[in-house]
């Protein structure tokens, strides 16, 4: 059963602590770290609980949540419950899940080094945090934990671009506790980190690891601080002691061999520092000589040094947090002379004084850097002192010196000694001992420290240097003698020889000694000190006798030198004689002038003691001493100013309240106070007096402490004679601040002083005085100031300071006296700001007075003070702020000004003033402040100002980024600020009094104030969003509000803000906020009804809404649904209104302005290619120019898309569209103004350079037709103005054009159709089709590739059909894509027989708006045994809105136009090709001599004849001429009559043809001639049934095809081998339905598939599919015969459609592909590949039939046809370059034509060129003979492959003539090619007389990569055809 409700949410939480998928009935799925609410609890086996999470129901385990405590806010729906939980460790918690998706995208976008920084610092910080929960730690502990976690989130935070959390004490602040000033400071002080007042001092943790070194004897190891700089030690000596094996003497200190080298400034760190190892051995005198001593003799010897400079491993121990091991070399000394200095020697590198060591390991020591005082090292790093670190200090105090440190230390340096030899031959070996003896005589123990580590000694023994009598030791000893037995002590020092001979005996021979205190009571002094040295014959140590009188060797001397470190003790005789001064008293005065001497750290020693020697002799003798006291008194209180002394003020402080017992002291110090201030005016040298004055602080509190003292005593007596005495103070001081500094520079430094120390005598008055009293006290001081600013800057610094700190003080944090003091302290601020001086200073005392005013926010007072503040300091306040912002903008540092007044720091402190004031004021505060205004203009100025200031912070940003906080709560304040305002804008700018300046600067306000990144809530996360919304809502909504209302209360003055307003509001409407938007857009209606009713039309809303819209959707504002629901509000209120049709009209123009735009700027900003971005402009540039007529952004993306097409190299199309604006301009002189990169100039000018830039890029694309043009164009205006060198420029420039036309390569693009189907395409694609002109050497595969990659997410659609609705509105890409072939404009060029073909080329593919392509289909049932009666061709035309090339490389396709060919009219168009073929050929040999080169001539006989002969054009008279057929067809009979006609023609010219054939055979070639006559004979034998005979005139008789035959019908028929195999002859339908070479796109629709089942080039698929996938002829079944039957059919099938309008395009290899291969042409006849077996009736060609078997000169299979080829046209003339069909490059035998038009073309006899598929260059087959055919332009275009064929199969090498005679054309001179730009979609078009008034000129035309046939009419003139025969008649 269910237990009772649980309603625990208000005081408990439950934390999902375990992920739960919720797969169970009503389960409800949790995420760890997730919170719910529960509802109920059900109890069992198993506990469920029902719970309430994200505004869902459900059940879970109720083990999978974890119940805490918390706090919930704002309850309701959107409660916040926080945990009641440490802050910081909820700030981890909520941070962590923060950084989480962040830290996974670093890794994402590559940024593995910060990925791995972050993910360290994420895992410190879930440790730390584990820590603070565990509830174990200390407070110390807590606070440091907390440190450590603040820093790390602060810099996650910062590298991970998140907010920066403004914190207090480790926790975050609530930014509406705190003023927003203070919010400010800390942000700055995070930011920058806060200046570190106290120095720190650093520890160096120095720890011995390992001695390598096998000395075998004892070794002292000493580890010490050497500064190189000043040549000597700093610190104390860190000893080790190890025995013979190397390791600890005292086995206790195994791993605990380590010091702690204490108190190292940073001026110590700076230093140039060494450690410093001395390693002395404890044994022989001679380490490898068992002879020199006996072994139970023990001497001191050294060994080796070793040194490690600290500024190589500073900066590495300085990173780290834990031990770093160094190995140190130790080294030997080559002589013990230098031992002394070592260290130098190896420092400096003085190798020749030193050995190095013989191994690389010796002395390894690791190091540690700590910082901090002691005692906080100690709780930081317990383990170190657990280890019995050894305390090395410093030689000397520390940089400050703390009041217990207590100290006595005394560091004697043994420094050298002179000695005589004594009469021995060598030196002798000297130890000197040490002992420190009391005055009667007793040794005192445990005095002496040769190191720390180790214990002290009751005596010091040097070490020996071997035979030196003037040895020089610099070892430092360390004596902590107990102070009460330094008086009495005293050093003696024996000297000994130690001798190797003998016993091994050391023999006494001196000693020397010296006290350690002198007579006067003075310790030894600072300093090197000479001791005599005295013989001493007794060898008696130490008991000597005392009678004895010793003799001084007056040739032996020995140096020391000692150092005390004394708390205690002092080396000064002054201060001595100051602390025994009853001794005598008549030296009193004569004492306390000396006590200036006394340095600094012995005063504090003894400062207790000095200060009561002064009261005492104040006591003594007030009038006499007094003012010598006080000087004496003021001189230590400023001894304590120093930073060094600075930690002893709590000790003076300490001893005024528990020590100090001068009661009436305050009488005489206030006397001689008063005294030295009243004498300021007066005395010239004033430093005595500026002591004074800095000193005021301690001497008031001795005043006032003696004066309670006093009080006590006496029982209050003399009060009033006290407070009479304070008052005349305060007026001496007064008087001295009221004195003209201006000539004084003396007295300006009294004030400063006296300025300086006065705050900080306010809390020692108010214990004396009452709050109000003391307020009148300082108010008056402050008073007496000067009130200008005049005085002197340095004065006004001061002046501010110590107003600075009395704002600061604890006496203005009484409301009282606030009262009392603000009045005074706003006077003085509101002066400076007036002013712009010390900008800085007030900046603070105003940060300080708001954040007092804050905190006391509750009291009423504070609304009073408030108010005082607004007037006086609100208007200066924004005038302050206009003046920093304009400088800041303007860069114009003010040079010479104190304060930085044009940095960011000073305006965001004005800032943070200015809203901390606006912040505060109320309602009331408002009303006010407007009801003050004495006019109009006064408030019209002020809101001005106040305006100008919002809009500025706005604008300039003056808060960092990351200062989230901040922004959000200056948003608010400004928002409420705005909410006051408006009312005053209504009430008194509306209507008559209407003021635009002021509406308009608020319309500014919140346009800027909506538009704020900052309150973009869409970009931020759903937790911060949600925090936002919670704490402030949303603000944009609010101001939208005010807007709008105050937009409604304008009425009739709306008119003022149209246009201007427009794009603003505009820019409002695009903010990605639904409630906003719906606010907004009605405004625009509100405007085009007001603009209506103003000017009768909307024509400037419309405008400006049109250019604002591009600029702000180009920045990255508004989306798709914007676009919608702009259209759909408008609409909506434009129905009710008169003129709703231009509204609707107008609406529905932006709507679709914008889905062009947003797929403008879509491409733009992501990594789209240069197509989509084309695309895309160019759709956008036309919208602009034909449906808004917007001039100048139609040129602006004029120019976008011209540097765009540069971009992508595509020169012709930047010359078309820089062209569009080039149509624009006029031969003008009209002057135009600057524009994008065009400079100011005349129009002319302009017109001209663009002209320029257009013929040049014309050039680099290759288009020179089109800029010969252009330049007559430019020459005719040169020409005008008579500028003859310009025109002479512009003449050899088009003379150089039609040099390229004639001599340079260009290549003939493919054209490719496009589908762009699918909702998921850029609107500008949705639903649309194109042609695209292909890229150079691109072919489809390559094409499809590039398409795919541009669109990864489309799918290839596999068939050529429409696609239907579904896909059409799918939310999907469907791409459909195949080749088409271009039908071209310029016929009248094509059709000229002596035009070359290099000129034709070009006016084939350029300049075209038609494509088409075809489709064979079987219409009605198929016929087995004669195809060709069922074989139709549907031809799809496809009508462009553009011609190509053009602005872009593809245009959409505007219309569709679908025809179907009958299989009889395709056969007329067949056959009458043939015969226009035939009969040019012919006329080109009509003229030829005997016995020439007719290669030509007799393959294309022979193709046609043999063709006819077995079974061509028979295959067409079985199927045409069939009575069934004629009869079922009544109504083809004239077209069947055309049909015998024209075969009838080609009878008659194959009969012309072989009369020339045998006039021009050569005699070895008459077989063959005879072979064609017999086979002649049979041909017109076969079509003897003919009925209606050829006559003459068939001849001559025209049949013209209708248009949409042209080009689709087979060249030419010829009838198939009866004894083909049955397996072939399903291939000969496909053969004969090819489509023409341009209509045959190379992957058709219908993908042909080789039988290996790869993508086989073209020809290779049809070779594959005829005769397998082997070598031609290479079926071992049939007979060569056959073979050479199937070839000739091959080649004749695989031209079956070639035709000569338009001309052919070659037909490109399909590549294998990676990519789904994209559907074929549907050209390509896969669908009637059906496999059947039907007979070919009619094969396809003009008929190749093998000579005989013996004129097979070769295998035919003997190369390969892929083999690598390229040509080059450079190296042949013009006249003589050969050309070769494309499709002919990828079948097995090489085909060679001539280019046309040259006489001589068949007089050189040259090997022929031929081409690759991917480049130009190289060199043809070696099979491929040289053979000179006729020229190819009067060569039918079946019979140049029969040609090819021919040749290379059955045409003998021997065959070929050398001498063919020449043959002239006359041509007619050529005539100016057509403007290329008079077209649509460029410039409009010039009258078509003048365009076409000449003939077409010849164009040059390059190699091209496909070669197609010359165009041939298929409707020749009569009389042409009449002379032809004519001609040959004659013949």
């Amino acid at each position: 059963s269910w237990t009772s409700h649980l309603f625990l949410s208000f005081v408990f939480f439950f934390l999902v602590v375990c992920n739960f998928r919720g797969l169970v009935t009503q389960g409800l799925a949790l995420e760890v770290g997730e919170t719910v609410q529960i509802l109920e609890k059900c109890e069992g086996k198993t506990s469920w609980c029902i719970t309430f999470m994200r505004h869902q129901d459900g059940v879970f385990p109720a083990n999978y949540v974890h119940l805490k405590k918390a706090t919930v806010t704002n309850r309701g729906p959107h409660e916040t419950v926080a945990p009641l939980e440490d802050p910081v460790v909820t700030e981890v918690t909520s941070t962590l899940q923060e950084w989480a998706s962040l830290w996974k995208q670093l890794y994402v976008k590559h940024k593995v080094d910060l990925f791995y920084k972050v993910r360290h610092v994420m895992m410190e910080l879930i440790d730390l945090r584990r820590q603070l929960l565990s509830g174990h730690l200390t407070q110390d502990q807590s606070r440091d934990v907390k440190r450590h976690i603040t820093v790390r989130l602060d810099w996650g935070n910062e590298h991970l671009g998140l907010d920066l959390v403004p914190r207090k004490e480790f926790e975050m602040v609530d930014e509406d506790q705190i003023s927003v000033s203070d919010l400010y400071k800390m942000n700055t002080r995070q930011r920058h980190g806060e200046p570190s007042r106290v120095p720190v001092p650093h520890h160096l943790l120095v720890n011995l690891k390992s001695f390598t070194y096998n000395i075998g004897e004892d070794t002292d190891i000493f580890f010490s601080l050497y500064d190189l700089r000043e040549g000597k030690t700093i610190s104390e000596k860190f000893m080790v002691r190890l025995n013979k094996n190397g390791g600890p003497k005292n086995p206790e200190k195994v791993d605990r061999l380590c010091a702690l080298f204490t108190d190292l400034s940073n001026k110590d760190m700076k230093r140039d520092l060494y450690i410093v190892s001395q390693v002395i051995r404890t044994g022989r005198m001679l380490l490898n000589d068992s002879k020199k001593g006996p072994p139970h003799v023990q001497y001191r010897r050294p060994y080796g040094c070793a040194v490690l400079a600290m500024s190589d491993v500073l900066q590495i121990i300085s990173e780290l947090k834990e031990e770093k091991d160094f190995v140190l070399k130790v080294y030997t000394c080559n002589n013990e002379n230098e031992w002394y200095q070592i260290h130098e020697n190896i420092i400096r590198k003085s190798s020749n004084k030193y050995t190095a060591p013989s191994i690389n390991y010796g002395l390894i020591i690791s190091l540690q850097l700590l910082r901090g005082d002691i005692e906080q090292v100690r709780r930081e790093n317990p383990l170190i002192f657990s280890r019995g670190v050894a305390i090395t200090r410093k030689l000397g105090f520390p940089d400050v010196i703390m009041p217990g440190d207590i100290r006595n230390d005394l560091y004697l340096t043994l420094e050298r000694g002179d000695f005589e030899r004594g009469g021995k031959s060598v030196q002798k070996n000297i130890e000197v001992a040490m002992y420190v003896l009391y005055a009667d005589g007793e040794i005192l123990k445990d005095c002496i420290s040769l190191g720390s580590g180790e214990p002290n000694l009751p005596e010091y023994r040097s070490f020996v240097l071997y035979h030196n009598n003037s040895p020089r030791w610099s070892e430092v000893i360390k004596l902590p003698i107990p102070i009460d037995r330094f008086r009495g002590s005293h050093l003696r020092f024996e000297f000994r020889h130690c001798s190797t001979k003998d016993k091994g005996e050391k023999k006494l021979f001196g000693f020397a000694f010296t006290p350690l205190m002198r007579e006067d009571g003075t310790t030894l002094s600072d300093e090197s000190h000479e001791l005599y040295v005295y013989k001493d014959d007794f060898n008696s140590c130490p008991n000597i006798p005392s009678s004895l009188i010793f003799q001084r060797s007056t040739k032996e001397t020995f140096w020391i030198c000692t150092q005390l470190s004394s708390t205690k003790l002092t080396q000064n005789v002054d201060l001595l004689a100051l602390l025994k001064w009853k001794a005598h008293p008549d030296r009193v005065m004569d004492i306390l002038g000396r006590l200036r001497h006394v340095s600094g750290e012995e005063i504090v020693k003894f400062l207790q003691d000095i200060l009561d020697t002064l009261f005492s002799i104040l006591d003594d003798n007030t009038d006499k001493f007094g003012p010598l006291v006080f000087q004496s008194l003021v001189f230590i209180i400023n001894l304590l100013r120093d930073s060094k002394y600075y930690h002893f003020r709590p000790v003076m402080d300490t001893y005024i309240q528990k020590h100090f017992a001068g009661a009436l002291a305050y009488k005489e110090l206030i006397r001689c106070l008063k005294w030295y201030m009243d004498r300021s005016a007066e005395v010239v040298r004033q430093d005595h007096i500026q002591e004074a004055m800095r000193a005021l602080e301690y001497l008031f509190k001795f005043i006032v402490q003696s004066r309670i003292l006093y009080s006590r005593a006496t029982c209050g007596m003399e009060e009033e004679q006290f407070r009479t005495s304070i008052q005349e103070l305060f007026q001496s001081i007064r008087f001295v601040l009221s004195l003209d500094s201006r000539n004084s520079e003396t007295l300006i430094f009294t004030q400063a002083a006296l300025l300086n120390s006065f705050p900080a005598i306010f809390d020692e008055l108010l214990q004396m005085f009452t709050v109000q009293e003391v307020a009148e006290f300082v108010r008056g001081t402050l008073g007496s100031m000067p009130s200008t600013v005049h005085i002197g800057q340095s004065m006004d610094v001061v002046k501010l300071q110590s107003i600075a700190r009395t704002v600061d003080s604890r006496l203005f944090s009484f409301p009282e006296s606030r009262r009392i003091l603000l009045p005074v302290v706003l006077h003085h601020i509101h002066l400076h700001l007036r002013q712009q001086k010390e900008l800085l200073i007030c900046s603070g005392i105003l940060s300080s007075v708001f954040s007092i005013i804050k905190t006391s926010s509750l009291d009423m007072s504070v609304q009073e003070e408030i108010e005082m503040m607004v007037e006086s300091l609100l208007e200066v306040l924004l005038q302050t702020l206009l003046s920093i912002m304009s400088k800041s903008q303007s860069q114009e540092a003010v040079r010479g000004q104190r304060c930085p007044q044009c940095t960011a720091e000073i305006t965001g402190e004005y800032v943070s003033c200015l809203l901390s004031l606006l912040r505060q004021m109320t309602d009331i505060h408002f009303q006010r402040l407007m009801e003050n205004f004495q006019s109009k203009d006064e408030l019209k100025e002020f809101l001005l100002k106040i305006l100008c200031v919002f809009r500025n912070l706005m604008k300039l940003s003056i808060f960092p980024r990351d200062w989230n906080i901040m922004r959000l709560l200056t948003s608010n304040i400004l928002l409420t600020t705005a909410q006051q305002l408006a009312p005053a804008l209504h009430k008194n700018f509306a209507e008559t009094d209407f003021d635009f300046k002021v509406w308009n600067s608020y319309f500014s306000l919140a346009v800027l104030y909506i538009n704020q990144p900052s309150l973009q809530l869409e970009n931020l996360s759903l937790a911060k969003r949600k925090k936002i919304l919670d704490k402030y809502g949303d603000m944009r909504v609010m101001m939208t509000y005010e807007l709008f209302n105050l937009w409604q209360n304008l009425g009739e003055n709306k008119i003022h803000f149209i246009p201007g307003m427009i794009g603003p509001f505009l820019g409002v409407t695009l903010v990605p906020q639904l409630e906003v938007r719906n606010i907004m857009i009605p405004i625009f209606h509100d405007m085009m009804d007001w603009e209506q009713r103003k000017n009768g039309n909307f024509k400037q809303v419309e405008a400006e809404l049109i250019d604002k819209l591009d600029s702000l959707v180009s920045e990255g504002k508004g989306d798709e649904n914007y676009r919608e629901l702009f259209g759909l509000l408008l609409l909506e209120k434009i129905e009710q209104e008169t003129w709703r049709e231009t509204g609707i009209s107008f609406v529905t123009s932006v709507t679709r302005l914008m889905e062009r735009l947003l797929d403008y700027r879509d491409c733009m900003k992501g990594d789209e290619t240069e197509n989509k971005k084309i695309g895309c402009t160019v759709n956008l540039l036309n919208f602009y120019k034909s449906e808004i007529n917007k001039e100048e952004m139609y040129i602006r993306y004029i120019h976008k898309l011209c540097d765009m097409h540069l971009q992508a190299e595509n020169y012709t199309e930047a010359a078309f569209t820089l062209l569009l604006y080039w149509e624009l301009l006029h031969w003008d002189e009209r002057p135009v103004k600057e524009f994008l990169h065009h400079p100011a100039q005349t129009e002319w000018h302009r017109k001209e350079g663009l002209c320029r830039k257009v013929i040049h890029y014309f050039n680099k694309g290759k288009c020179w037709e089109f800029g010969i043009p252009l330049c007559r164009e430019l020459a005719f205006q040169y020409e005008s103005l008579y500028d003859y060198q310009s025109l002479s420029w512009i003449r050899k420039m088009e003379a150089a054009y039609y040099d390229n036309i004639m001599e340079q390569q260009r290549l003939e693009p493919e054209f490719f159709r496009v589908g762009f189907y699918g909702r998921k395409f850029p609107f500008f694609l949705r639903n649309k089709e194109f042609v695209c002109r292909g890229h150079d050497y691109e072919r489809l595969e390559a094409f499809q590739q590039r398409m795919l990659g541009e669109f990864p997410q489309a799918i290839a659609m596999q068939h050529p059909n429409q696609p239907d609705e579904a896909i059409l509105q799918c939310d999907a890409q469907y791409l459909q894509i195949y080749a088409v072939t271009p039908v071209p404009e310029s016929v009248t060029v094509l059709q000229m027989d002596r035009v070359p073909d290099r000129i034709k080329s070009f006016y084939r593919v350029n300049n075209v708006r038609h494509f088409r392509y075809d489709r064979p289909f079987h219409k009605g049932p198929k016929d087995r045994d004669n195809e060709f009666k069922s074989l139709w061709i549907e031809r799809t035309t496809l009508i462009l809105t553009h011609p190509l090339p053009g602005i872009s490389r593809w245009f959409e396709v505007d219309k569709r136009e679908l025809v179907e060919v009958s299989p009889l009219e395709n056969a007329i168009s067949v056959v009458e090709n043939k015969n226009l073929e035939l009969r040019t050929l012919i006329s080109q040999y009509q003229h030829k001599q005997p016995h020439g080169n007719i290669n030509l001539l007799s393959m294309t006989l022979n193709g046609v004849i043999d063709a006819a002969v077995n079974g061509g054009i028979a295959r067409y008279q079985e199927a045409f001429f069939d009575k069934d057929y004629i009869t079922s067809h009544p109504e083809d009979t004239e077209k069947i009559t055309q049909l015998k006609d024209l075969m009838q023609e080609q009878v008659h010219i194959l009969g012309v043809g072989l009369a020339i054939h045998e006039k021009l055979v050569h005699p070895e070639m008459r077989p063959l001639h005879k072979k064609l006559i017999d086979q002649f004979q049979m041909m017109r034998s076969s079509l003897c049934h003919v009925s209606a005979s050829p006559s003459s005139s068939s001849l001559s008789s025209t049949h013209s095809a209708p248009p949409q035959m042209i080009n689709s019908t087979p060249s030419t028929m010829r009838v198939g081998s009866p004894s083909l195999p049955d397996k072939y002859r399903h291939n000969r339908e496909m053969l004969m339905l090819l489509p023409p070479h341009r209509e045959r796109p190379s992957s058709a629709m219908y993908s042909n598939v080789a039988e290996n089942g790869q993508l086989p080039n073209f020809q290779r698929a049809l070779f594959q599919q005829v005769i397998g996938p082997c070598k031609p002829c290479s079926d071992p079944n049939l007979s060569v015969a056959e073979k050479g039957q199937h070839l000739s059919m091959h080649f004749d099938a695989f031209h079956n459609q070639v035709s000569d309008f338009p001309p052919a395009l070659p037909t490109r290899s399909l590549r294998k592909s990676p990519l789904h291969p994209i559907p074929a042409s549907p050209t390509s006849p896969q669908s009637i590949l059906d496999g059947s077996n039907s007979n070919l009736s009619g094969s396809a060609s003009s008929g190749v039939s093998s000579l005989s078997e013996s004129n097979f000169s070769g295998p035919a299979s003997s190369s390969d046809p892929s083999a690598s080829r390229t040509d080059t046209l450079e190296s042949v003339p013009s006249s003589q370059a050969w050309t070769t069909d494309q499709e002919d490059l990828d079948s097995p035998y090489q085909p060679i034509r001539y280019s046309m038009s040259e006489p001589d073309v068949l007089d050189g006899v040259k090997p022929p060129p031929c081409r690759s598929h991917s480049a130009p260059g190289g060199v043809g087959p070696a099979q491929v003979v040289s053979q000179a055919p006729p020229p190819q332009s009067q060569q039918p275009v079946g019979l140049q492959h029969q040609q090819h064929l021919f040749y290379h199969h059955h045409f003998h090498p021997h065959y070929i003539p050398h001498n063919p005679p020449l043959y002239h054309l006359h041509e007619p001179p050529p005539a100016l090619p057509p403007k290329p730009y008079l077209r649509e979609g460029c410039i409009p078009e010039e009258d078509p007389l003048t365009s076409q008034s000449g003939p077409t000129p010849p164009a040059p035309r390059p190699m091209p990569r496909k070669i197609s046939q010359p165009i041939i009419a298929a409707a020749k003139d009569e009389q042409a055809k009449v002379a032809w025969e004519h001609g040959i008649g004659e013949e």
